[in-house]
């Protein structure tokens, strides 16, 4: 069996789970990651300036280090999007439309999850704690392929973010 072939059976498996959680315990589970990420965000800094480094060597223009760059003041933003994720409204169960047809019927539209997401991106390593919290607050399960560079940036936040839940 390949990688993406166990990554996609967890992420079935995680999505069974992700469909049926409640507001409440979503949000407790965000929280816990935004808490865990400030926790530990000198060693998310010191996997973001190996990352830099090679990129560095690599000969990555200036506009991209900077997309790769992580600090303090950027943690706390991304940490802050977790926050707002969190207090938005639960979309799941929301009922969009209602209508009674002209035989009786009534047919209605109600938002549920969309089960695994795939996202790919490149070296922007905030992508990953934003992907994930949005999948998680929609009740979706969620791939992230992030670019080379960002590696150990996008290594560091999963493991903070799993070690969380």
């Amino acid at each position: 069996m390949t990688i993406l072939e166990t990554q996609g059976l967890a992420a079935r498996h995680a999505e069974r789970v992700l469909a049926v959680a409640g507001t409440a315990q979503k949000n407790r589970a965000l929280e816990a990651m935004a808490r865990a990420l400030k926790e530990r965000e000198s060693a998310i800094l010191a996997e973001n300036q190996k990352d830099l480094a090679a990129a560095r060597e690599s000969g990555m223009k200036a506009s991209l280090l900077d997309r790769l760059a992580l600090s303090p003041q950027r943690i706390d933003g991304i940490v802050e999007g977790v926050r707002q994720v969190a207090a938005l409204p639960d979309p799941i169960g929301c009922v969009t439309r209602m209508e009674k047809r002209p035989n009786g019927l009534v047919i209605g539209k109600r938002r549920v999850p969309l089960g695994v997401i795939g996202i790919i991106y490149e070296a922007r390593p905030n992508v990953t704690v934003d992907a994930a919290a949005l999948c998680l607050k929609s009740g979706n399960a969620v791939i992230l392929r992030g670019g080379k560079e960002a590696f150990r940036s996008n290594k560091a936040f999963v493991a903070v973010m799993r070690d969380a839940l």
